[in-house]
C-alpha cells in the first residue's frame, strides 16, 4: 500500500531528478487580522500553525502573536493551517476555524500570506489527504488529489453567484469531509456546496452577543429566549458559541454552559 506521502516524494523525485533534489525555501508567514468580534469577546489568542516540511513530514509550532514565524514547505502543493486559541478559556486549537494557504499560490517573494478564506482551502486540502489514506492510495484520477486539485478554479467557484448563497456567506457550515470524499470518489461538483442540515436549539442562557466558530459568521444577539443552529441529530458534532460570560457547547440533545 502506497502512503499518500509516498506519492507525493514519488512526484517530487521525477520532477525535480534533473537538479538533484527538491530546491528548500523558507517564508516568513502572515497572519490575518482576528475578527473584531473574536477579540472583542476573547483577547488575543496563541496560534497553532501546522504544515509540510521539504521532505513531506508534519511540522507543528505553538506561538503567541504569530508573528516571526518562518516555515520550510515542499516543492508540490501543500497546506498551511494557523488555528487561533484560547486555552485559559477551555478553547483549545481545532474549535475555532482556521486561517490558512495553500502554497505555492499563496506565497510571494519571501512572505506566506494566511487567510480565513484559505483556512478553508487547507482544511479541504486535509480532508482530500485523509480521504486517499482511506482509500489506501488507489487508483485516484489525477486532479482530486489534493497535490493535483485544481485550487485556483475551486477559489473562483466559492464565489460563484451559481453556488449556494448561505454557503458562500459562511463556507464553514458545509460538511468538508463527506465534500472531500465524494471529490475523491466522483471528482468535485459546484453542487455540493451546501450547508448541512442543521435543526434550531433553544437554550435558557443570557442574550449575548455570542460568538461562533466561524470568521465569517456574525455575533448572535437575542431578547427572547436564545435559539442556536447545531448539527442535525446523529451528527456528533456539538457547536461552539462564546460570550462575555462563558462558553455554550450544545448538540441536538445537550448542552453545557461555563
Amino acid at each position: 500500500m502506497k502512503s499518500w506521502l509516498g506519492c507525493l516524494c514519488a512526484v517530487v523525485v521525477l520532477l525535480c531528478a534533473c537538479d538533484g533534489g527538491v530546491i528548500v525555501e523558507r517564508y516568513l508567514l502572515e497572519l490575518p487580522e482576528l475578527p473584531e468580534a473574536w477579540g472583542a469577546v476573547l483577547g488575543a489568542p496563541r496560534w497553532r500553525i501546522e504544515w509540510q516540511n521539504p521532505q513531506g513530514r508534519a511540522e507543528m509550532v505553538d506561538a503567541g502573536s504569530g508573528a516571526g514565524i518562518e516555515i520550510s514547505v515542499p516543492m508540490w502543493a501543500s497546506a498551511v493551517l494557523a488555528w487561533p486559541y484560547w486555552s485559559e478559556k477551555g478553547l483549545p486549537p481545532g474549535i475555532f476555524r482556521p486561517a490558512g494557504g495553500i502554497f505555492p499560490f499563496d506565497a510571494a517573494g519571501v512572505s506566506f500570506s494566511l487567510s480565513w478564506a484559505g483556512g478553508v482551502d487547507a482544511v479541504l486540502y486535509r480532508e482530500l489527504g485523509k480521504a486517499f489514506l482511506r482509500d489506501g492510495g488507489g487508483r485516484v484520477p489525477d486532479g482530486r488529489q489534493p497535490w493535483n486539485f485544481n485550487w485556483p478554479r475551486f477559489r473562483e467557484t466559492l464565489s460563484d453567484p451559481a453556488v449556494n448563497a448561505e454557503f458562500r456567506a459562511d463556507p464553514w457550515l458545509a460538511d468538508w469531509p463527506a465534500i472531500a470524499e465524494k471529490i475523491l470518489r466522483t471528482g468535485f461538483d459546484k453542487r455540493r456546496l451546501v450547508p448541512r442540515v442543521c435543526v434550531e436549539v433553544a437554550v435558557p442562557v443570557m442574550a449575548g452577543p455570542w460568538i461562533g466558530t466561524s470568521p465569517f459568521a456574525a455575533p448572535l444577539s437575542f431578547v427572547d429566549t436564545p435559539v442556536f443552529p447545531v448539527a442535525q441529530s446523529g451528527s456528533g458534532e456539538a457547536g461552539t458559541w462564546v460570550c462575555a460570560g462563558g462558553v455554550l457547547r450544545c448538540n441536538s440533545g445537550a448542552w453545557i454552559f461555563r
